[in-house]
């Protein structure tokens, strides 16, 4: 039987992890949150410097009392409003199915991919904001509707609620591009 000492043991936060573990493992998740948040093409990669250097500079503060995404996320989000305010004025360009990196071994595959990112990315611009992140958050991300819940401190029949309305605008904005029949 556990000792009265050890159960009144203060918990112990999450180790912190090093910057570097925390930029390699997550740099692309905070790139596609950018991107899904309405960070201009343009400006993503000044977007997510600016999310990383908030999180080096406060990192020493992560309590670790909720997952380093969630940081991550809110720190993300901050930095996006930041950037679409900044950009509000520039016209802002529909996404090119041509952004695909050069140097593929199968053109038309890499072309096929990037048409159907760009498809993608367009219709998901199209939903508002809230729905938007739900969105993204659950189908690209692969998190789960909890998981979102807490991370965007929402209820979590609001998220179920933003997801299914998302889903059912993505569908139909597919089905109006002619990709369902």
């Amino acid at each position: 039987m556990p000792s009265l000492a050890h159960a009144l043991e203060p918990l112990t936060a999450a180790a912190v992890p090093s910057f570097d573990e925390v930029y390699a493992t997550n740099v692309a998740f905070v790139w596609r949150v950018l991107r899904t948040l309405g960070v201009p093409d343009a400006q993503l990669e000044d977007a997510v410097q600016d999310v990383f250097v908030v999180v080096h500079r406060r990192l020493p503060e992560w309590e670790g009392r909720a997952a380093i995404t969630t940081w991550l996320f809110a720190i993300a989000r901050r930095v996006a409003s930041s950037h679409r305010r900044r950009a509000a004025g520039a016209r802002t360009e529909e996404l090119r199915p041509d952004d695909e990196p050069a140097g593929s071994a199968d053109t038309f595959a890499a072309m096929s991919r990037a048409q159907a990112a760009a498809t993608v990315m367009n219709i998901l611009l199209t939903l508002d904001d809230d729905k938007r992140i739900v969105f993204a958050l659950v189908e690209l991300e692969q998190l789960s509707v909890p998981d979102v819940a807490r991370m965007l401190d929402i209820n979590l029949n609001t998220a179920y609620s933003r997801l299914r309305l998302a889903r059912a605008a993505f569908e139909s904005a597919v089905r109006a591009k002619g990709g369902a029949r």
